[in-house]
């Protein structure tokens, strides 16, 4: 099964590179810069599961390859149009389109442009990030992948990936409600994220303070009832679930958007919190906390953008 990992970053670096490890048909699309360099150096990794340091098959969007039998996508969501047009030659009816994005407004984005039929449910749990030199780091114990029909079906198609997916360092696993995880990974990461952003702060700092525990638990509770208002698969028990997840993590765990806000990077704050709201709106529910997290990444936003011009 030949495999295009769209992007060779902090996700699609990593799980690429452990299919790698395991001797399966990678191939990444990236740009010609980094062409280059994984090219000359490789594909390297570091992680406390064990270092990679392997050649790495390489195309871009501008040449010719037959086409890919799963392309895995793992870009932020203001990414996701381009990889889209990226990816458009190397697909066919066959191929299946698995993303890895947070959130769940992408799928509809994808299915709108490839059909329903391509595109199969997918998440990931992992802390890692990019080195100044384009070297992976792994920093946290997870390192978690799931997929699945969206349907929850047990097709031909979704155990041959589960195959060619098994054994590899990583964790990855196949699952018949797929889109329920989904969901319920929103709820965490939508969790996670607004509170670590809002208060700029790893989460243990956060946990530590009544006004910080009372804002996860309020974010929380505010996320599940606009997903379970608009009829979405999350059960009252996942609160409770969450709250726990939230309070295991290592102290010193950010979340990607907090990183992106570190580094003066672009922010998804409609594709996390700006969907939320829409649908809070629609069904006039009140938020403060949730817009409280939107209207300061918005802020920020702003303000970055005045101090650039």
């Amino acid at each position: 099964m030949r495999i295009l990992v769209v992007g060779a970053g902090a996700i699609g670096g990593y799980f690429g590179g452990r299919l790698l490890e395991k001797g399966k048909d990678v191939t990444f699309l990236v740009r010609e810069k980094k062409q280059k360099k994984l090219d000359k150096e490789g594909l390297i990794v570091k992680s406390s599961y064990g270092d990679i340091c392997l050649p790495a098959t390489t195309i871009t969007s501008y040449e010719k390859s037959e086409p890919f039998d799963v392309v895995m996508i793992s870009t932020k969501a203001y990414h996701l149009a381009d990889a889209m047009n990226d990816i458009q030659p190397f697909i066919n009816e066959e191929t299946m389109i698995l993303p890895l994005l947070n959130g769940v407004s992408h799928i509809d984005d994808l299915t709108s442009v490839f059909g329903e039929e391509r595109v199969i449910g997918g998440l990931c749990f992992i802390e890692s990030t990019l080195a100044e030199d384009g070297t992976v780091v792994h920093t946290s114990p997870m390192h978690e992948l799931v997929f699945g029909e969206r349907s929850g079906e047990s097709t031909q198609r979704i155990l041959a990936l589960e195959k060619v997916f098994s054994g590899t360092v990583a964790d990855i696993r196949r699952s018949d409600q797929i889109m329920t995880d989904v969901w319920q990974k929103y709820l965490f990461i939508a969790t996670m994220s607004g509170v670590t952003s809002l208060f700029r702060s790893t989460i243990g700092p956060i946990r530590e303070q009544p006004t910080g525990m009372a804002t996860i638990k309020g974010l929380l509770a505010e996320a599940y009832e606009i997903m379970t208002s608009a009829g979405m698969p999350v059960d009252s028990r996942i609160i409770d679930v969450q709250l726990n997840k939230i309070n295991s993590l290592n102290a010193n765990m950010k979340s990607s958007l907090q990183r992106d806000m570190e580094k003066g990077q672009p922010l998804e704050a409609e594709h996390f919190f700006g969907y939320l709201l829409q649908k809070a709106k629609e069904k006039e529910l009140d938020t403060p906390v949730l817009s409280s997290v939107y209207a300061n990444l918005k802020v920020f936003e702003n303000t970055k953008q005045t101090f650039t011009r």
